[in-house]
């Protein structure tokens, strides 16, 4: 990998104005990089952010149980009042998991088409078999 993943997750945030936050996390629920937008103001503090990314690691390993029948999982999307928030997982032991939130707008913002027709193609660089 010729770039870090706090780079990775600035080209993330990159991608669209409403992107907020962009992070990396292991399959174990530790936070091990992340970056937000120069402008968002995070709604949850430090540890809540952490306990946050612990769930979304245990929610993975759930979905994982259910891959020999479904296929395997590309993302997760969770619609919240305040914000939109996406678990994208990787075929990375590593970096498993980048999580990334989205604000709010009055306008429609397609979140799948920007995860799969964006930020997975740009991940695909750095990942193998992410896409």
């Amino acid at each position: 990998m010729h770039r870090s993943i706090e780079d990775i997750c600035g080209q993330v945030i990159k991608f669209d104005n409403c992107i907020r936050f962009a992070g990396f996390a292991t399959q174990t629920g530790k936070l091990i990089a992340y970056k937000y937008r120069k402008d968002a103001i995070p709604l949850l503090t430090s540890d809540e952010t952490q306990l946050s990314v612990l769930d979304t690691a245990l929610k993975m390993r759930i979905r994982k149980d259910m891959e020999s029948k479904l296929g395997k999982a590309v993302c997760s999307i969770t619609l919240y009042e305040k914000v939109t928030r996406a678990t994208v997982f990787l075929n990375s032991e590593e970096h498993p998991i980048l999580m990334v939130s989205f604000d709010k707008t009055d306008k429609r913002t397609d979140h799948e088409s920007l995860i799969l027709h964006g930020i997975l193609p740009l991940l695909s660089h750095y990942f193998t078999g992410t896409m």
